[in-house]
């Protein structure tokens, strides 16, 4: 038997006795387990579901609830390192299929750490479903049951808000996730959940590209002439203010940039659903709306 393996299953029964939050030493108490959530997706919902004091790690994306960010890292989901995870004792590690590197993947399997892989929700029902499986996990139905009626109202009201601003011409929004970067521009275009969303809030994505992201020039930004900018968190806080983020080439030729149209959004809020995605999707649209008159 592997060195490796024989090591880690030694330790298995001291797990129950390790914290999962930073100078905690009590113990999870969801059943014994001790999970390490390389998904963002699935942490929140982990939190909404009342697991959250199963978790032990989870990847740097993993920012909402707020209460997230207590959750030891264990680095970013697609370069992650063995060693941290390793040193979590985790019972099982929860993913979406979208994490590694494969070295890092091999070597967890070596030391015998379980993985589970959740189907990721790119609908409202498959969200839905993920909702009700992760729930069931520590035996919280009630809780799924209680997330996804309330998802389906939120969805509804804002729809009818959507509806309030039909008729005119569609706001054209471009959405900035880094900022700038070697004087590049990294958006996200017409692939992906931030399309839905954008779908949803009924505006159109002012990025002329087919790929999910893609790095564009300033001289590109300056042409696709977006009404709205919305600046994801990392991107616009690196700047400071909307008045220096207005001050960047190629922004600052944009009617969004002329009349005031930037505004911050939490990146987490555009690239993933969850329970909260009728709530993003309604604030989304004010967002957008609020100024729209005035092009």
């Amino acid at each position: 038997m592997n060195l490796n393996r024989v090591i880690f299953l030694f330790l298995l029964p001291a797990m129950a006795g390790c914290g999962h939050r930073s100078g905690d030493t009590a113990a999870p108490e969801k059943g014994g387990m001790r999970i390490v959530s390389v998904s963002k997706q699935l942490t929140e919902i982990i939190f909404a579901v009342g697991g959250d004091t199963a978790l032990v790690g989870r990847d740097i994306s993993s920012t909402w609830p707020p209460e997230a960010k207590k959750i030891t890292a264990v680095g970013y989901h697609r370069a992650l390192g063995s060693e941290g995870i390793i040193s979590l004792h985790p019972t099982v590690l929860w993913n979406d299929g979208n994490w590694g590197p494969q070295p890092t993947i091999e070597q967890l399997k070596k030391v015998g750490i379980p993985m589970r892989q959740f189907d990721g929700g790119n609908t409202i029902d498959s969200t839905e479903r993920l909702i009700r499986q992760v729930a069931a996990e520590f035996h919280n139905e009630r809780a799924g049951d209680s997330l996804c009626k309330q998802l389906d109202a939120d969805m509804q009201q804002a729809d009818s808000l959507r509806r309030t601003y039909a008729g005119g011409p569609p706001l054209r929004v471009l959405v900035i996730h880094f900022g700038q970067a070697a004087n590049q521009y990294f958006v996200l275009s017409h692939r992906g959940i931030q399309q839905q969303m954008l779908d949803w809030a009924g505006a159109i994505n002012a990025a002329d590209t087919a790929q999910k992201w893609k790095n564009l020039s300033p001289e590109v930004i300056a042409q696709t002439q977006p009404d709205v900018i919305l600046a994801t968190d990392y991107g616009y806080d690196l700047q400071g203010s909307v008045e220096k983020f207005k001050q960047l080439p190629g922004i600052a030729l944009s009617p969004a940039a002329r009349n005031n149209h930037i505004y911050r959004i939490e990146e987490h809020d555009l690239v993933y659903l969850g329970p909260r995605t009728g709530k993003n999707v309604y604030n989304l649209i004010r967002l957008i709306h609020q100024t729209g008159a005035q092009r």
